[in-house]
């Protein structure tokens, strides 16, 4: 779960809209599915069965813990926190699903697992492994995709939707998730809103780490709120002077960006023209999520739903998925939750293509064939 769920506000007092908000939020956050991590199912161990995997490598500002199934809390931690996981996806696997377990233990026969988890306790131990993944791939293919989830996200969420991204979309390279101090919960935005700033620092940091393995080129997918940390982050590294160092920078998609408009257009101009041309802006107008967001926030519009003419001016890529439908009843994680999206999103991820100038031949078919709209550089 990444978005403010299934909430209806319909009154115009903002003390009576937050008021409702609440008492729904902590009717639809009792409800979560279980903690996954680390837990295997003994009569059916993830190691005896053929299945796909998808390692995830994992960088945090969580609280480390050993109750199980967690391994990171929704407590914020002073120091980064780098870890790995192997997750595996059940064979009767949907693309655009999740097929998570509602008790413990999962049965990996049918539902996700997330299993093998190791804990780092050096930049150079989590570099070695890094780089030993990416040796495991041809060259040409050594990427890192560094994944950064959004508002209302576990550890455990945050880790197969990753997971379950890589899978459906074919990305060739290595996945490295960023999981921030999202309290997990409905009525914690501001909670969330606040931890993702707090997390900010961290960002610099896990970025230098980054940039001292073997990777070829790294590509950032920011979700939701996770989209606000991501280009405070960049902004952050263009004021330090950092930004223009990153040459391996291959893409930025921001995916139903939970960012005010008029941050944003701010958070835009204040980077290189270079660095423009390769944010990609997935938007999509019947977003439900963005529209509580936008009561939440004053009425002021989130850029994942804004106009798309508005945000082409800023000079970034618009990929308006408005007429795409979602597994999800919120339409809000339509770049994962959409078999057809998933496929042309990896069709650019590993070509490093622009979606507009110059597709790959094989996703200017796929964008052909689709009702996606591309706007933009």
């Amino acid at each position: 779960m990444n978005q403010p769920s299934e909430v209806l506000m319909v009154r115009s007092s903002p003390l009576q809209l937050l008021s409702t908000a609440i008492l729904i939020f902590l009717m639809v956050g009792c409800a979560r599915p279980p903690e996954l991590i680390g837990v295997d199912n003994p009569q059916y161990p993830a190691a005896s069965l053929e299945l796909d995997r998808q390692k995830v490598f994992i960088a945090t500002t969580r609280q480390a813990t050993e109750v199980t199934g967690a391994f990171f809390t929704a407590q914020r931690a002073p120091e980064l926190g780098l870890a790995s996981v192997e997750v595996t996806i059940p064979p009767g696997h949907v693309p655009g699903k999740i097929e998570r377990a509602r008790q413990l233990p999962p049965d990996p026969r049918r539902e996700f697992s997330i299993v093998d988890p190791t804990v780092y306790g050096s930049d150079g131990a989590f570099i070695a492994a890094l780089n030993k993944a990416l040796a495991e791939k041809p060259p040409g293919q050594r990427s890192v995709m560094f994944f950064v989830h959004g508002y209302n996200t576990s550890a455990s969420d945050g880790i197969l939707r990753l997971a379950q991204f890589v899978q459906d979309s074919k990305f060739e390279g290595v996945p490295v998730l960023f999981t921030w101090a999202s309290a997990a919960r409905t009525p914690r935005y501001v909670y969330d809103l606040n931890s993702a700033l707090v997390a900010r620092a961290k960002l610099k940091e896990i970025t230098e780490i980054l940039t001292r393995t073997n990777a070829e080129g790294f590509g950032i997918f920011a979700h939701s709120m996770g989209t606000f940390l991501t280009m405070e982050g960049m902004v952050d590294a263009q004021l330090a002077g950092r930004l223009k160092s990153h040459d391996k920078l291959e893409h930025i998609v921001l995916a139903a960006p939970d960012i005010d408009i008029d941050l944003f257009r701010t958070q835009v101009g204040m980077l290189p023209v270079s660095v423009r041309e390769k944010l990609y802006v997935l938007v999509s107008k019947d977003d439900f999520a963005l529209r509580i967001s936008r009561r939440i926030a004053g009425g002021v519009p989130r850029v994942g739903a804004a106009d798309t003419a508005a945000l082409e001016r800023l000079g970034v890529t618009v990929i308006d998925l408005s007429k795409i439908h979602d597994q999800s009843s919120s339409n809000h994680t339509k770049f994962a939750g959409s078999p057809q999206v998933v496929q042309i999103i990896g069709q650019g991820l590993n070509a490093n293509t622009q979606f507009s100038k110059s597709p790959s031949p094989a996703l200017g078919q796929l964008l052909a064939a689709s009702p996606i709209q591309v706007f933009g550089n």
